[in-house]
């Protein structure tokens, strides 16, 4: 009997330590990255250029033609002369972008931006075609080019994502920092 308590000790041991190692490495808990609001930009634009059917889809090009923007830490103008580069694929509901400009803060650092991003509308949804439908999904993702001798330089080292939204008469492109 004392043979068989040791063997059934043992093995209450062993399920222990095999159920610890699985909490362990199992049954993490992740923590989602936090978020921080660093500006919306107003960006004003140009009617869309349509360069037609390519290899990778329809080429649309849409001119930024200035605009402003502003955060808790910085605060400035969009500068004219940007564009938006777009690969559409009406059949699968899909947008690739691309913009490409520059910004001025209000003490006359100049910032490089490419923001590039996805614009999705599922099929199912065909009576909202435009960015805005609840059932369309717009997200990006800037990068930012700052001086490294500016006190903007911090934006060269985070990743960032965006929500752009069309407004009236713009495009809101709210940015947040990811931590």
């Amino acid at each position: 009997m004392k043979y068989n308590m040791s063997r059934m000790n043992r093995f209450i041991v062993l399920f222990i330590l095999v159920l610890g190692f699985y909490n362990a490495v199992f049954a993490q808990e992740f923590v989602p990255p936090e978020l921080e609001f660093i500006c919306e930009l107003k960006v004003s634009i140009d009617p869309a250029l349509e360069l037609g059917e390519t290899a990778r889809g329809k080429r649309v090009i849409i001119p930024i033609n200035g605009g402003t923007f502003e955060g808790p830490k910085m605060k400035g103008v969009v500068l004219r002369g940007g564009a938006d580069y777009q690969y559409v694929n009406s059949e699968l509901g899909r947008t690739e972008l691309e913009a490409i400009y520059s910004i001025k803060t209000d003490d006359d650092v100049l910032i490089h931006v490419r923001n590039i991003g996805i614009i999705y509308n599922p099929k199912e949804d065909k009576i909202s075609s435009d960015a805005n439908s609840r059932a369309s999904y717009f997200r990006a993702a800037p990068k930012f080019e700052a001086p490294v001798d500016s006190k903007y330089a911090w934006l060269n080292n985070a990743i960032f994502i965006c929500k752009p939204e069309g407004k009236n008469g713009y495009i809101s492109i709210q940015v947040w920092k990811v931590h």
